[in-house]
């Protein structure tokens, strides 16, 4: 007997994390899978951080602490968003939640009524549209394309504005693309928003230090966009720190309380070791990582390299996170043997069960005609996946 609530029957499955799995069932039958499908980083949390959980379990963190987090924390997320973003926030307007996918789902429960509608450029995040769904929301998406970057423009954000508008959400650096607003471009989006006071932007930050561009720059850094911008954030990508589990948002003051007041009745407050290792991640120079980010932009430059040498692959250069998002609609109605592709997701499969690689189709991500690859990974597997990728297109007819 199934009973489950018309609200989880609405929801889908994350592309994500069942790419995820299929990839780990094939590898658990032998099969040599390499998985360019999570957005993980491949690198271990720095020990200095992992140092100060350990002090806080001797230092016995492990009673139930804030909802909205511990003090010094917020203190210190405050001084970050100072210190890196131009933005000044109180402690009071500082939430850590389990996750930047909880603090999102905060704000969205915190402030949208069934049938309000919620702006999402596409590509998206693929939990964007299922939080607002859960929220009983209406997403109304902003379609991009590769030949600008997969930014939207002000008229699009303008014409998509309706009397029912309640919220806009998008990421810089955008998860799946890569791409990065510069500040003339989020001006130009501020310039249509500050006529919508009532519009709240969520602006997800959490890719903020994997950036190559020369200066990050944050719309709630604009100070007529203040009250009307939420800034999300988090440890989990700068510092490798996926399974730690914090995130955090910046806020105006009456909807920090009204994520605490969420939050509280969820999962209260975040694990204390969690905090204790982030308040030293967030404290510490942002330099720590720079390492990391180098990595990453070489494995940028040589993924994209390599698929531009596959004819079919159409490809920017992605300026953040660690993605390419390849149009590969040249592919659809070609086949090979019994494999027949007509969408992203047919492609997407097709390279799992033929080339042993796993990517993520971006009908997930609202962009039908891309894929999404992480090169979250080692050159070499990098080097071996490419390889594979093209062996099996060069095979569709």
């Amino acid at each position: 007997m199934n009973n489950t609530s018309l609200r989880v029957n609405r929801l889908s499955e994350s592309a994500t994390i069942a790419m995820a799995r299929k990839a780990r069932e094939l590898k658990f039958q032998g099969q040599d899978v390499i998985s360019l499908s999570l957005g993980e980083p491949d690198f271990n949390t720095p020990e200095f951080i992992k140092d100060a959980a350990k002090e806080g379990i001797d230092q016995n963190y492990s009673k139930y602490m804030p909802v909205n987090g511990y003090l010094d924390l917020r203190e210190a997320i405050s001084r970050k968003f100072s210190r890196d973003n131009d933005i000044n926030y109180t402690a009071d307007q500082i939430v850590v939640s389990t996750g930047a996918k909880q603090s999102i789902a905060n704000v969205v429960l915190s402030c949208i009524n069934p049938g309000d509608e919620v702006i999402v450029p596409a590509p998206f995040w693929v939990s964007y549209e299922e939080i607002i769904k859960m929220a009983e929301g209406t997403p109304v998406f902003i379609e991009t394309s590769i030949e600008n970057d997969f930014k939207i423009t002000p008229s699009q954000l303008k014409n998509a504005i309706t009397d029912k508008t309640k919220m806009m959400i998008y990421s810089s650096p955008c998860n799946p693309s890569g791409s990065v607003y510069s500040k003339d471009e989020l001006r130009s989006l501020a310039d249509v928003l500050v006529n919508y006071p009532l519009i709240t932007i969520v602006s997800d930050e959490i890719y903020e230090h994997i950036n190559f561009t020369s200066k990050y720059f944050s719309m709630g850094a604009f100070s007529d966009m203040y009250n009307q911008v939420v800034t999300v954030n988090g440890v989990s990508k700068s510092f490798a720190m996926t399974g730690w589990r914090l995130g955090y948002i910046g806020a105006p003051i009456w909807l920090a309380k009204a994520c605490t007041k969420i939050q509280g009745q969820f999962t209260s407050g975040t694990s204390g070791i969690s905090q204790r290792a982030a308040l030293e991640a967030i404290s510490a120079d942002p330099i720590v990582i720079n390492d990391m980010k180098i990595a990453f932009l070489k494995r940028r430059d040589f993924i994209l390299s390599e698929l531009k040498k596959i004819k079919g692959i159409k490809i920017n250069k992605p300026q953040g996170a660690f993605y390419v998002f390849p149009d590969i609609s040249s592919f659809f109605n070609k086949s090979y043997k019994d494999y027949k592709i007509k969408n992203a997701n047919d492609l997407s499969l097709y390279l799992l069960e033929t080339a042993n690689v796993a990517l993520v189709t971006g009908n997930a991500f609202g962009s039908p005609n891309c894929v999404r690859i992480s090169y979250a990974s080692s050159i070499e597997s990098l080097q071996i996946a490419v390889s594979r990728i093209a062996d099996s297109l060069n095979k569709l007819k």
